[in-house]
């Protein structure tokens, strides 16, 4: 089993710091006092040492760390708030002999690893790891075995949140373990044991596996091993503190007591009291003791054990005994104490520990049936959050370090339906039934039987149930955020909302960047459901100011001002703009930077840029001192020195001017003179306070530098501007990437319902007679049942999580955010290149989730305002196609437009004609220098439906084998733009350059993509034929591929040009009819020997169907191919032309029904052989009219063949091409080619083939009339 190993080792002994002699003579430890004495002054105690710390059978440190010193292979990250992960090899010593021992292991993912126990003699590899040798035992949940050499059944499989305990008794030799407390059973027996055998703990993993150890230094899950069965008393491998813990719970209690009594001051005795009415003012007796109490409980509140198993415990308790209002004002006198009695550095340990806590136990909580503990640890942290002074410290200190506060606001899916509870939520479950037939739609709900009616009511009434229960838990996750968004909290401080601007930018530069420990990016899991939650909170905020500010806009009607992309308030870290590096457009557009934002840039210090860019090494400090960094403003440059931020090796050279260059920016209310010039340097997000964000009475804050076009009331808070900013970036990030892997589950119920309904269909025509086949169908009908049960359960959670109305109307709400900003963003003209280059990506993709990942439960035709909507997207892409202020997002673009006119209802939402024409002219230009690929993309999506045999979904060679992938939700079936056709015919017949230039590209292209493919094919032929072990390059297979759909795509176009403006190549009274006709028929002639010789490279490959050439196929190119000659060959011109090829052959063309040779004269065709090709074998995707047609095209060219003229004698061939005869003349140098040959030189080069003399004119030339000339001279 090849897998990296790591054994994690535990060494320890029993700490004893030091030793005082007792009044009796005795030695006793000193440094732990006896607990029974915690109010008492540390002297000799008359109690038994009970509580000493030492214990029988283990050896090492009191304290069990994992050692990476030696037996350590790879890479080692550990995170000691459990959040990281932990990847192989490691070693931890940590020796055991007799006695009863546990530690536990949090599954933190659930991919290959084997946990157990190991002697020191043992020794692993990348071969060979826990398990695998004989003194190491191991259990692996992943595979749901036991592994001790040999390995065997054992234990249930384990998921990601799962406990592993890990149980050894030395006493008997026995070795067990437990998941989630519950005991697997006895795994091994009969250890080897006695003199110089001792056991450690160790684990092997595979590659970025993760796990989560606890040896003692925080309480076990499930102690000593009580809930699993087995009897004695199991010990941890790290002593806990337990004269500690007795003191801290003696101290709660004495805590508890003074805050549940109150004296009375008339009787002069204590009294009972509500713990929630307890108020922190007066009665300094009740002071006193609480000083006196936390003076000693202080310093036991800084260490985690205590933390978890006293505070935490009696918080939690709390919150259950009362209600969330009275819990909340318990939990706020609480916090209150420990901040007036603790010093500062106790209490921020103490909260750590404890926000840390219930980030674990929230994040590894088991998912139940009503979602009970996620929603009591939330209320735990709101009633926490809810404290200002805690809020804070935690905001800046603990929450968004890494992923933490995002763990709050993600609610895991649950692997194990059964534990979940889903069965009990959704007892009868339902799929919807497709279709297997490819063009066929799914079937109505109005087709359906009663009883699948009654199921799927069933069903759904259970999915409202399960969304109601997480609907609780995603409201108190808005809570959270709602605290943490405050900005009325700024007494004595920062408002907790510009703590967290400050920290939720550098999450997002975090993720964006990539530069850190990949592990510890935010998972795209998690982004999806900050994002929804975020926004949630945010609009709440914008629509609470809305209703204090009339001027103000509603969160419907929000978007992001252009002024804030290219003020630098905003740190956009190295992202990319739409125009390109904002240090180019700093540069070039400075000037409209002055006459439209009143933004004057410092030459000095775009200079400085300028060479930061070239230099790939740190300058001089004094060099940057010397250098002025502030704007140049009418009264000259502000003396103030270089921040040592601005080199920061987080933001990328070329964007080092991107959010730190220094501006000055001037309000651009009024005519501007020398007095109002006002100087204002961009700042880093950490060096930015509230004034800078919100401005004040003389500057706008983000709004600074607002172009004549931008309205001069407020949408908003400048800081929800910023908010908003980042959840559009958030979704660029990861969040569009997930909402498409989650489409995943619908595809497997839909083949897993198919492969139902097959074996169904088998069972009804099975004889009764074979109870053999009869026993085995039935055994899988049962499988694929059970499967789908359980897939359809998690498809009602994926859906309430992340598919859900309410889900689809932020994504709705993001598009529409997205295309005001744009809208806005284009109306400053130049400047709109400044804008992030994720705008218009999300504006893109959000479209395209909307339409391919939410249904068919919900639809976007049903979303308000859909309409209007759709037809602004289509506007902004027809305007920008072609924008040349958008430089490198022409791709994304591309895509969605050829996305958005692929679709019928999008026709009636195209925007105006005169856009339409331009947008397809823009398409029309020239390949060469622009993303031809993706442009010639767009062409086929508007053809593809129409051309020959081009009605699928799928290749058809990929559905013989998977045939159910036809429907898959993901997949769009072919919809085709007749109006853009036509726009495109009529441009094409417009001018007479358009057609030829825009045609000789995509001829041109063609014949580098098909003959690249060809090369690389030949390479995958050669290694495939090697006799020695090799690998091709998964990339090369890529390209390969790329190449050859590249192909496909530019007959496809070339088709479609034919199909609509046939006059183009056949109408030769146009001056390069014949010259495209020839060029086109010797490519085609190229693609189709290639592709049909027998038993050729393209055969061989296709045979060896490799892992990435899925889509290399006969079908896809040779229909192209053969919807190109039945629309050319209609007139006896270009049939000529064709036949006079030298590269023609007849036999390529009889391939195509799978004959060897034509056909005689008068005879009809046979039947094609089975084992050919044949277009006759694709009856469900070529008609009987199209194969008719291919006949008939088999036909006249095998009779014009025929009756060809002799062959041409070889002095009166092109000497060029020595393939068509000499028909015309160069002047005035008098040299002759075939026109051919001299056109297609003409278009590159004036000069003549042979002399290199310049050519003045083409004539044609007659060989006849040559000749009675030469005589006439003579």
């Amino acid at each position: 089993m090849r897998m990296r190993r790591a054994r994690v080792c535990g060494s320890f002994q029993n700490g004893i710091g030091g030793a005082r002699l007792g009044s009796g003579g005795s030695w006793e430890p000193w440094g732990a006092q006896c607990p029974l004495c915690i109010l008492s002054d540390p002297l000799p105690c008359p109690h038994p040492p009970s509580f000493s710390g030492q214990v029988e059978g283990r050896l090492g440190p009191s304290t069990v760390v994992l050692d990476h010193t030696g037996g350590f292979e790879g890479l080692l990250l550990v995170d000691d708030d459990l959040l990281g992960v932990i990847f192989v090899h490691l070693l931890v010593l940590t020796r055991l002999i007799p006695g009863k021992w546990v530690y536990e292991v949090l599954i933190s993912s659930q991919g290959l690893m084997q946990i157990g126990w190991c002697t020191i003699n043992c020794r692993f590899n990348q071969e060979e790891g826990v398990g695998d040798t004989h003194n190491s035992y191991a259990y692996d949940g992943n595979r749901v075995r036991k592994w001790n050499v040999t390995t065997t059944n054992y234990g249930k499989a384990w998921a990601a949140g799962d406990i592993v305990s890990c149980l050894i008794d030395l006493d008997d030799g026995t070795l067990s373990f437990c998941l989630n407390g519950v005991s697997l059973g006895t795994a091994f027996e009969n250890l080897s044991r006695g003199l110089g055998m001792a056991y450690f703990p160790a684990i092997s993993l595979s590659f970025k596996e993760s796990v989560a150890f606890n040896f003692g230094s925080r309480p076990l899950r499930y102690p000593f091993g009580k809930k699993s069965g087995l009897h004695g008393s199991y010990r941890p491998l790290q002593d806990p503190p337990r004269a500690d813990l007795v003191r801290a719970q003696k101290l709660l209690g004495c805590f508890q007591a003074v805050l549940s009594v109150e004296l009375d001051s008339v009787e002069g005795r204590l009294v009972e009291k509500n713990s929630s009415e307890w108020q922190l003012q007066g009665q300094p007796t009740v002071l006193l003791t609480l000083a006196h109490i936390f003076h000693r409980f202080a310093p036991l509140l800084r260490k985690v054990y205590l933390v978890e198993a006293v505070l935490m415990s009696f918080l939690r308790g709390v919150m259950e005994a009362g209600t969330p209002v009275q819990a909340q004002s318990v939990v706020r006198q609480v916090l209150d104490l420990l901040w007036l009695f603790m010093e500062d550095h106790e209490v921020q340990d103490c909260l750590k520990h404890l926000m840390m806590s219930l980030l674990r136990l929230y994040r590894f909580s088991p998912i139940v049936p009503d979602l009970g503990l996620q929603i009591h640890y939330l209320r735990l942290t709101i009633a926490i959050l809810r404290h200002e002074k805690s809020r804070k410290f935690l905001l800046s200190n603990v929450l968004f370090d890494v992923l933490r506060s995002v763990v709050f606001f993600y609610i895991k899916s649950p692997l194990r339906v059964e534990e979940a509870g889903l069965q009990e939520l959704i007892p009868t479950t339902w799929w919807p039934h497709r279709s297997s037939r490819e063009g066929k739609d799914s079937k109505d709900v109005k087709d359906e039987t009663a009883e699948e009616r009654v199921r799927r009511r069933a069903y759904e009434r259970g999915c409202q149930r399960l969304k109601k229960r997480i609907e609780v838990v995603e409201e108190l996750q808005v809570q959270i955020l709602k605290l943490l968004l405050n900005n009325k909290d700024d007494n004595g401080g920062e408002a907790s909302r510009y703590i967290f601007l400050t920290k939720f930018r550098k999450f997002l530069q975090e993720n964006a960047s990539g530069r850190g420990n990949m592990p510890m990016l935010c998972p795209p899991e998690y982004m999806v459901c900050f994002l929804h939650r975020l926004i949630s909170a945010l609009r709440h905020y914008w629509d609470e100011y809305k209703a204090s500010n009339p001027r103000a806009s509603f969160s419907e009607e929000a978007y992001i001002p252009p002024q804030v992309f290219y003020n630098g308030k905003v740190d956009y870290f190295d992202l990319q703009r739409l125009g390109g590096l904002l240090s180019h457009l700093r540069k070039t557009l400075k000037d409209d930077l002055a006459s439209k934002a009143n933004i004057l840039i410092d030459p000095l210090e775009l200079q400085a840029a300028t060479m930061d860019d070239l230099d790939e090494d740190e300058e001089p400090a004094p060099a940057a001192a010397q250098r002025p960094t502030q704007a140049l403003a009418m009264g000259g440059v502000l003396p103030l020195p270089r921040p040592s931020w601005l080199s920061s090796p987080t933001l990328g050279r070329a964007n080092r001017f991107l959010s730190t260059a220094a501006v000055s920016l001037m309000t651009p209310r009024r005519p501007l003179s020398t007095s109002e010039k006002v100087k204002v340097r961009t700042l880093s997000a950490e060096q930015r306070t509230r004034e800078d964000i919100e401005g004040s009475h003389w500057n706008e804050g983000l709004l600074l530098g607002r172009p004549p076009e931008e309205p001069e009331q407020p949408l908003t808070e400048n800081s929800l501007l910023e908010v908003l900013d980042g959840a559009v970036m958030m979704y660029n990030l990861s969040v569009h990437q997930q909402l498409g892997k989650m489409v995943g589950v619908s595809d497997d119920v839909n083949e897993y319902a198919m492969a139902l309904r097959d074996t169904e269909d088998k069972l009804r025509r099975c004889p009764k007679r074979r109870k053999d086949i009869l026993a085995e169908l039935t055994k899988s009908q049962k499988v694929f049942s059970e499967k789908l049960d359980h897939l359809s359960r998690r498809l009602a959670w994926v859906h309430a999580t992340v598919y859900s109305q309410e889900k689809m109307l932020d994504i709705y709400w993001l598009l529409r955010v997205c295309l005001r900003t744009i809208e806005h963003g284009d109306r400053t003209g130049s400047l709109f290149a400044f804008m992030p280059e994720f705008y218009l990506s999300v504006a893109i993709n959000s479209y395209s989730a909307l339409k391919n990942y939410f249904g068919p439960v919900h639809s976007m035709e049903e979303l308000p305002g859909y309409e209007e909507t759709l037809t602004r997207l289509a506007a902004i892409l027809a305007k920008h196609f072609a924008d040349t202020r958008i430089v490198g997002t022409g791709e994304g673009c591309v895509l969605c437009l050829a996305r958005h006119h692929a679709r019928p209802h999008s026709l009636p939402t195209t925007p105006c004609p005169c856009r339409r024409v331009a947008m397809v002219r823009s398409l029309l230009a020239p390949y060469e220098q622009r993303p031809w690929a993706q442009t010639n993309w767009i062409l086929v999506r508007l053809w593809r439906g129409c051309g020959f045999g081009y009605r699928y979904t799928r290749l058809p060679h990929l559905l013989k084998t998977k045939p159910e992938d036809a429907n898959l939700p993901s997949l769009q079936k072919p919809c085709p733009s007749t109006l853009l056709q036509q726009h495109m015919a009529d441009l094409l017949r417009e001018g007479p350059d358009v057609a030829p230039s825009f045609l000789n590209s995509v001829l041109n292209q063609l014949n580098w993509a098909f003959s690249e493919f060809i090369g690389m094919i030949q390479e995958i032929q050669q290694a495939a034929e090697r006799l020695e072990r090799n690998f091709v390059d998964s990339r090369q297979l890529k390209v390969c591929a790329t190449c050859f759909d590249l192909s496909v795509s530019l007959l496809r176009v070339l088709e479609m040009t034919i199909t609509l403006v046939p006059e183009i190549f056949l109408d030769w009274s146009r001056p390069t009819s014949e010259m495209l006709l020839r060029r086109l028929a010797q490519l085609l002639n190229q693609v189709l020997n290639r592709v049909t010789a027998e038993r050729n490279l393209f055969d061989r490959v296709v045979t060896l169907r490799l892992p990435g050439l899925e889509s290399v196929d006969h079908y896809p190119i040779l229909v192209a191919v053969t919807g190109i000659l039945v629309r050319l060959l209609v007139t006896e011109r270009a049939t000529s032309v064709l036949l006079a090829d030298p590269c023609f052959q007849l036999r390529s063309i009889c391939y195509l029904l799978g004959q060897s040779e034509p056909p005689a004269p008068g005879t009809a065709l046979p039947a094609p052989d089975r084992k050919r090709f044949s277009l006759q074998s694709y009856t469900d995707y070529i008609s009987l009219e199209e194969l008719a047609q291919v006949e008939q095209m088999l036909a006249h060219l095998t009779s014009a063949s025929a009756q060809a003229a002799a062959p041409t004698s070889e002095e009166d061939l092109c000497p060029i091409c020595y393939a068509h005869p000499i028909s015309a003349v160069f002047q005035p140098c008098g040299h002759k080619s075939c026109k051919a040959c001299i056109n297609q030189h003409l278009m590159n080069n004036k000069d003549c083939f042979f002399c290199k003399a310049t050519i003045v004119s083409v004539e044609d030339w007659d060989k006849a009339a040559g000749a009675s000339t030469t005589s006439s001279a003579a």
